[in-house]
């Protein structure tokens, strides 16, 4: 794995959740999959459920991304996220968080294992 590589499966979460596909979603998260977030824990259910009436996010960009690899099948993935939420189909003013997230390849696929999100402000 290379960080461009790790950078597009980031790229396809934040996508999923800007066009409110839970299905991509879901594939893209490893089924034990744990987040850690402002407003606490979160399952691969949570993370996907959040798209039930639609996307979340407007728009977003990925900054300042390193990675660490692990091992041969782990790598983690640090970066800045900017986007703006979306709110009963209104977008909300731009938030920047910091952003690490475990990607682990099992079966032959990368899922996302573990995220947790700080906010930047």
């Amino acid at each position: 794995m290379d960080l461009q590589a790790l950078v597009e499966l980031e790229t396809r979460v934040w996508d999923a959740l800007r066009r409110g596909d839970a299905d991509d979603d879901t594939r893209l998260l490893a089924a034990d999959f744990v987040g850690v977030y402002p407003s606490g824990f979160a399952d691969r259910s949570d993370h996907a459920g959040q798209l039930e009436n639609g996307p979340t996010v407007a728009e977003f960009m990925l900054r300042d991304a390193r990675m660490v690899t692990l091992s041969e099948d782990e790598a983690l993935l640090c970066y800045r996220a900017e986007f703006q939420r979306l709110v009963a189909g209104v977008p909300q003013a731009s938030q920047s968080m910091y952003v690490s997230s475990l990607w682990s390849r099992r079966s032959g696929e990368w899922v996302n294992v573990f995220s947790q999100d700080t906010p930047a402000d």
